[in-house]
């Protein structure tokens, strides 16, 4: 797996300035080319051509042609070059759209985090693009900050060393085991990988059998993390394994902040419509509220000679 050529998704203000320096930071790693995408916000249905739209078009036109500007010369000194793009529309369209047209491998943006009535009535143009992106999103959460407020430029320190990958043992999961494997070979990170144990309502039934089932549950699942350990320290991959019991989010975000996770690693099946209603999204639940990165991946890019080092188990997720 190789990760050739980025998409930063950015609004030019300085909340985004750390998925800039995520997206510089692994396109020097990588050697990857690096394009950025602004998008000037346009609500469907206004006419673009009134005056008063074109007044506005033309002030967001302004101000993201001179915050690209900025950008370029930052990567600039750091040896990179970037390619620009303005869209007008929606934002999670018109990303998705640059996306179909740059091919990239990786897709890189910030997110705010809404949670509760902000997040319902507005909604996370991060999510949006992570349901149905065409390779794996990096979101990099930008909360407000001094620098925000004083419009002075502060520094977003970059690391890689510790990745956090839960695991349910789905395809899902694996795959984003598998990408996340040729990110910490190519960073030199070790790797946590965490299975969470849902809780069991037992009802009035309860007895000691089904507790020594679920002790065997938790034996055998973690003899399978083991197992995957051992292929990534053959893969030079440093490596441990957890199994947690608790709600997934809560787990999850409990483990990686005891842990120190630099980035957390997830598979996600791009759930839309009624299914995503229902059931919700572990992803998007995780995003709102860690503090470090979330890299999801849906559609991971492996060459087609590309020989696995995690290998995809036929039976069922342990938690659907």
């Amino acid at each position: 797996m190789n990760i050739e050529r980025i998409l930063l998704a950015t609004d030019g203000s300085t909340r985004a300035e750390g998925a800039e320096a995520y997206a510089c930071k692994l396109a020097e790693s990588w050697g990857a080319t690096l394009t950025a995408v602004s998008v000037l916000e346009f609500a469907p249905g206004l006419d673009p051509e009134s005056p008063v739209c074109r007044i506005y078009l033309a002030e967001l036109m302004t101000q993201a042609t001179e915050d690209l500007a900025r950008l370029k010369a930052r990567a600039a000194e750091r040896g990179i070059a970037v390619h620009t793009r303005i869209e007008t529309g929606i934002p999670s369209e018109q990303v998705l759209a640059a996306a179909a047209a740059e091919d990239p491998d990786l897709i890189i943006m910030g997110t705010a985090g809404k949670t509760g009535l902000a997040h319902v009535l507005l909604g996370s143009t991060a999510e949006r693009i992570i349901r149905t992106a065409p390779c794996p999103v990096l979101a990099v959460r930008m909360d407000r900050s001094e620098a925000e407020r004083t419009g002075v430029s502060t520094s977003h320190p970059v690391s890689l060393d510790r990745i956090m990958v839960p695991v349910d043992f789905s395809d899902c999961s694996l795959d984003a085991l598998e990408y996340a494997v040729a990110v910490a070979q190519r960073a030199q990170a070790s790797v946590m990988l965490l299975h969470v144990m849902e809780p069991v309502s037992y009802g009035l039934d309860f007895t000691v059998p089904l507790q020594v089932a679920r002790e065997h549950e938790r034996k055998t699942l973690t003899e399978r993390l083991a197992g995957l350990v051992t292929a990534l320290e053959a893969a030079n991959v440093k490596s441990e394994s957890l199994v947690r019991g608790g709600l997934p989010r809560d787990s999850i975000l409990e483990a990686a902040r005891a842990w120190s996770a630099d980035l957390i690693v997830m598979g996600t099946h791009g759930r839309r419509g009624l299914s995503h209603a229902l059931y919700g999204s572990v992803v998007e639940s995780v995003l709102r509220k860690s503090h470090c990165p979330i890299l999801t991946v849906r559609s991971p890019k492996f060459h087609q000679d590309h020989r696995r080092v995690v290998s995809v188990q036929p039976d069922v997720p342990m938690n659907p």
